[in-house]
């Protein structure tokens, strides 16, 4: 159809594939919303589950570990729970974003706004 214009449907070429990315990371970006990971600390006592763009959904703490005298030890539990899960949800995005330049023709390695 394009094959006579040269750089021309060179460029109509670019153009689909552009808006076919596009459309391809507005649903990555929604799909991120629904992909969930856990993270743990303290050999699972204390459990924290993140959406892949790294919003804190839930926390489960085992009730073993209320003990007045070690509170500091709970909130660190906690919060090493809670930044395993944002660590695991950021190593998830980018897998999914590789996933998707990959399928596109693009370098695994790109780092496309996210």
């Amino acid at each position: 159809m394009l094959k006579g214009l040269g750089a021309l449907g060179d460029m109509a070429g670019m153009m689909k594939k552009a808006q076919e990315m596009q459309g391809k990371m507005a649903q990555l970006q929604d799909d991120m919303h629904n992909i969930m990971v856990t993270g743990e600390s303290g050999a699972g006592l204390v459990k924290a589950v993140c959406s892949a763009k790294g919003e804190l959904k839930s926390l489960d703490i085992d009730p073993s570990i209320f003990n007045g005298d070690e509170k500091e030890v709970v909130e660190d539990l906690i919060l090493a729970a809670i930044k395993d899960a944002q660590a695991k949800a950021s190593d998830k995005a980018q897998a999914e974003m590789a996933k998707l330049t990959e399928g596109m023709g693009l370098p695994a390695d790109m780092k496309l706004p996210f």
